[in-house]
């Protein structure tokens, strides 16, 4: 796999906007076409000139399906949302419309984006460590300190995982041994949601299943996967305290 900028020490300069900063990565998720979800990114860093020529900075939400054929590249979405910088907009919706835009056509799926003003509500959740044996059904169950390898870098990514499953009781110690089993396998934020719930749907019978990655942002920017057996997400854009 062949990335414009992640790994590499040298970076381009962000003397303008372009959308030549911009690089995707093809999915690997054919596996996934009966089931359901999104990718949440939160940018922390998006900067451009207002009508009066004033600076502004904000986050925005960009949701991406799980199911557009390739993702965009994170360190290139840094560098592009970076070039808006002296980009001027009458009106602030323009921006996060040619955001959107420019990341649909590069995925060739359909990109919503909008302004962050404030995130949902987190769900009331226990950490999987307190349950002895079994989590109950219907409860939401969180793992902290989760890790993984950067599969270009070599670099840790840290996060949280939410696990809910409405009719099925969950081994809670079989449940930790899978999660730890990652901390040192090199893989992206999404593929290791989307290899966790197939785990749990396949090989630990569990239905009714949501699987949802809480990661720590890189570069102002966090990533959140959110993978389910059903079409209504029970888990909104919510932030972690970590993130």
């Amino acid at each position: 796999m062949k990335v414009k900028y992640l790994g590499r020490q040298s970076n381009p300069k962000l003397d303008s906007y372009s959308t030549d900063f911009l690089d995707s990565i093809p999915r690997n998720n054919q596996h996934l076409d009966s089931f359901f979800g999104l990718d949440y990114w939160n940018a922390y860093e998006f900067s451009y000139l207002d009508s009066k020529n004033h600076p502004v900075i904000e986050a925005i939400e960009i949701k991406i399906s799980m199911h557009s054929i390739s993702t965009v590249e994170s360190k290139s979405l840094k560098l592009y949302l970076g070039s808006f910088y002296n980009k001027k907009f009458k009106d602030p919706s323009s921006a996060y419309k040619l955001v959107a835009n420019d990341l649909s056509k590069l995925l060739n799926s359909n990109v919503s984006v909008k302004k962050l003003n404030r995130f949902n509500n987190a769900p009331s959740s226990t950490l999987i460590s307190r349950f002895k044996n079994k989590v109950p059904r219907n409860k939401v169950a969180c793992f902290e300190g989760f890790r993984s390898i950067c599969p270009v870098t070599s670099q840790p990514d840290w996060g949280n995982i939410y696990i809910h499953s409405k009719s099925h009781l969950l081994d809670s110690k079989k449940l930790i041994k899978l999660l730890k089993s990652y901390r040192n396998t090199g893989d992206f934020h999404e593929a290791c949601i989307e290899s966790i719930f197939i785990t749990l749907v396949d090989d630990f019978a569990v239905d009714n299943l949501t699987v949802y990655g809480k990661f720590l942002r890189r570069g102002g920017i966090d990533i959140n996967p959110i993978r389910s057996t059903s079409k209504k997400l029970i888990f909104k854009n919510f932030r972690d305290f970590s993130q």
